[in-house]
């Protein structure tokens, strides 16, 4: 069943209102006034078709929590345990009374990230854009020059190693056949552990040859265990998905090569893909690519978007430009890119790239120096955000991370933008103060005088 209509609040007995307790000049209470809650509201009740059951929770506090989560880099448990001790958190999320207990699961987050899908994210972004309009953080005209990059979102896996991923596969053999009430022939569970640690000490010796017979080894137990699951199956078994999914991800495993592609990294995140970045420091990352848009003069996000199957940069452009034109009802005139863009053009956009020497006036040239602001947004989106590491599942997950992600930094900018203009605020009175009072001392003493 849908979420109910807000109904007016009536007074309580014994209990404060909250904006008795706060102080109404907090960023936080000035951020919620400019967002327009509403929207959430009309456009999230069509997620729930069903007129029977026990009503949803209300759609502002979900939008709120996962605001507040990704502004300020929470996790799931750690977001509803602030939330009961702050009240500036719950006055942003509606609630008019201070509450002593968690207003839902942490695990209703999980269902409601599912339920919202892609477009109900994405809703969240375009309502911080509009919350940007509204607080003047960001121009109209700003939304007519835009930076475009990519960068990485890298998953939450451990670093993938073949004695690792042979030795996760045969565990989640063995799992399956006890499931299933399959008795194998030998599961080796004393041995291929003992094998997994020696291929570890091998390759810390650099004794390469021991190391590949040892995998070699380690590749022919799996095997062994993989082909006694599969004679044992019945057909009924055999029809599960679970049971697919699982020897399908095995049979990757097992016959995937060195200088494959599209290789097996993760078996309980097999979308992740390995994308080379060309960083001393981390060669390779682990993740999916992630195409981020940002205004050339503000740095706020108007479009990120995550881009499965690792494509050429140039390529990502055109869902890029036609993703912004949606959540700012405002198309570009001009894109500032790197040369990773070379060789794409997009119909109405003038397009800029990084050492681009034809038609390039001392202010063109000057824009296009400007295009590498996008990288310290990027790293703030990973250290200050959640962009940096993925705990959602699936490509689906990718694609709602990353839009969250977004809309928490154009978040900590209005938050940013709020106390700056606030301490200017004060630093104008107390500059005003200060000559009063010269003043009056100057006239004391001209009279005393």
């Amino acid at each position: 069943m849908g979420p109910k209509h807000p109904s007016p609040a009536s007074g309580e007995l014994f209990q404060q209102v909250l904006t008795e307790l706060i102080n109404l000049e907090h960023p936080l209470v000035k951020l919620a006034a400019l967002i327009d809650w509403e929207v959430f509201q009309t456009q999230w009740s069509g997620f729930f078709p069903s007129k029977t059951g026990r009503p949803a929770t209300p759609p502002r506090l979900i939008a709120g929590l996962l605001y507040l989560q990704h502004t300020f880099a929470l996790s799931d448990e750690a977001l509803l345990w602030t939330w009961v001790e702050n009240p500036y958190w719950q006055h942003f999320c509606g609630e008019i009374h201070f509450q002593h207990e968690p207003p839902i699961d942490p695990s209703s987050l999980t269902r409601w990230r599912k339920r919202l899908g892609e477009a109900g994210v994405e809703r969240l972004l375009s309502a911080s854009i509009d919350a940007a309009r509204r607080g003047k953080v960001v121009k109209e005209k700003s939304f007519d020059k835009v930076i475009v990059d990519t960068t990485v979102m890298e998953k939450a896996i451990a670093f993938p190693t073949d004695s690792q991923l042979l030795e996760k596969g045969r565990q989640h053999l063995v799992r399956l056949a006890e499931s299933l009430g399959i008795g194998l022939r030998q599961n080796y569970n004393r041995e291929a552990p003992r094998l997994a640690a020696q291929v570890a000490r091998y390759a810390h010796a650099r004794q390469y040859r021991r190391m590949r017979a040892v995998l070699k080894t380690q590749r022919t137990l799996l095997g062994r265990v993989w082909r006694d699951v599969q004679r044992k199956l019945n057909g009924e078994q055999l029809n599960m998905d679970t049971v697919k999914t699982t020897l399908a991800k095995v049979q990757h495993l097992l016959n995937q090569q060195r200088t494959d592609k599209n290789k097996l990294y993760s078996l309980h995140a097999p979308e992740v893909e390995c994308i080379a970045k060309g960083k001393v420091r981390q060669s390779y990352e682990f993740g999916v690519k992630v195409s981020i848009a940002t205004t050339h003069k503000e740095g706020l996000v108007v479009g990120i978007k995550s881009m499965p199957g690792n494509p050429y940069d140039g390529h990502t452009l055109p869902s890029a430009v036609e993703q912004i034109a949606m959540l700012t009802n405002r198309p570009p005139k001009a894109l500032f890119v790197d040369r990773g863009y070379r060789g794409v053009e997009v119909p109405n956009v003038t397009i800029w790239r990084s050492g681009q020497k034809r038609g390039v006036t001392p202010s063109i040239k000057k824009a296009i120096h400007r295009r590498s602001a996008i990288e310290p947004a990027i790293g703030h989106m990973k250290n200050d955000g959640r962009l940096r590491r993925n705990w959602l599942k699936g490509t689906l997950g990718d694609a709602l991370h990353a839009m969250l992600c977004g809309a928490g930094h154009n978040l900590r900018m209005i938050l940013r933008a709020i106390r700056l203009f606030y301490g200017q605020c004060f630093a104008r009175l107390l500059l005003m103060l200060v000559a009063a009072i010269q003043q009056h001392l100057n006239t004391t003493q001209f009279k005393s005088a």
